[in-house]
């Protein structure tokens, strides 16, 4: 084989094997939805029983440290926003999707699970940060970038008012980010690629889950009511925004822990950052870089 060829095809397996291992919670959720539809509950209504499962495979993410206490706490941040959306989204006036079953642990309307499928791309974001050692170059400010991912949260509420503004962010989106690159370590090599077309695959990707997670009934959209059917194309455009808002918000807590690590001169004890991380790849604030 060429040497070349060897690489790539070892760089690639590489990535594969730590994109997996970064979909751990995220494939395990939606082993346990597929779960619940075919194993007797005993009486148990079906999405407490995924609450439970959810809780205790978020137990064994942290038992065997495949998550880290500080990459919990960040997930949180997304069970609560999460949690915010599916309140107002799913409310009788608005009704953009609904949890028809019966469920002790529904609040608002909502069971407390649902804030585990938005936290699961929160967990797939910062696993694959730390297995592949993302970096970016060229990236905007923080304070632009938590802007605008402000502006895209809003958005999912207020266009029920206002009018939808998302194709406007989108291209603020695409004017902000259009010099950014990811930089990745599959194995050895130093691979690189557009940040704008990484949020594009991985709201794909994200797309794609949702078709599976409606398909095993986590949730339903007003036009499934009568049965199952693929989920309008327009929502890839709103889950490739969320993936915006979730990457920028574990970017600004990374960027965040650094310097607190930093300047507390702790970093040696810290999962997030490494010591080489800490002393040579941390670019200095004025680059624009976030690690």
């Amino acid at each position: 084989m060429h040497p070349r060829l060897r690489t790539f095809a070892r760089e690639f397996l590489a990535f594969g094997l730590k994109e997996a291992r970064a979909c751990v919670f995220a494939g395990s959720f939606f082993a346990l939805l597929a779960l619940s539809r075919h194993v007797p509950l005993g009486g148990l209504p079906r999405y407490d029983f995924i609450l439970l499962g959810a809780l205790a495979l978020q137990a064994a993410m942290l038992a065997t440290k495949l998550e880290t206490r500080d990459e919990l706490k960040a997930i949180c941040v997304f069970h609560a926003l999460g949690f915010a959306l599916e309140a107002f989204k799913t409310q009788p006036a608005i009704g953009s999707w609904s949890y028809p079953e019966f469920g002790y642990s529904k609040v608002l309307g909502v069971p407390l699970y649902a804030g585990f499928m938005h936290a699961a791309v929160a967990s797939y974001m910062v696993q694959a940060w730390r297995l592949l050692d993302l970096e970016l170059v060229n990236a905007p400010s923080p304070r632009a970038s938590a802007l605008l991912a402000a502006a895209i949260y809003a958005n999912f509420f207020t266009h029920h008012f206002i009018g939808d503004y998302r194709w406007w962010l989108a291209g603020a989106l695409a004017l902000l980010f259009r010099r950014t690159q990811v930089l990745f370590t599959p194995h050895r090599v130093r691979c690189r690629m557009p940040l704008l077309l990484s949020f594009v695959l991985i709201g794909f990707f994200v797309f794609l889950a949702e078709n599976i997670g409606t398909f095993l009934h986590a949730w339903h959209y007003p036009d499934q009511a009568a049965g199952w059917r693929p989920v309008h194309h327009g929502k890839f455009s709103s889950w490739t925004l969320l993936v915006v808002l979730t990457f920028v918000i574990v970017a600004d807590l990374k960027a965040l822990k650094a310097t607190e690590i930093l300047r507390r001169g702790w970093w040696r004890r810290s999962p997030w950052l490494r010591p080489s991380c800490a002393t040579t790849r941390l670019p200095p604030p004025a680059s624009g870089s976030v690690r």
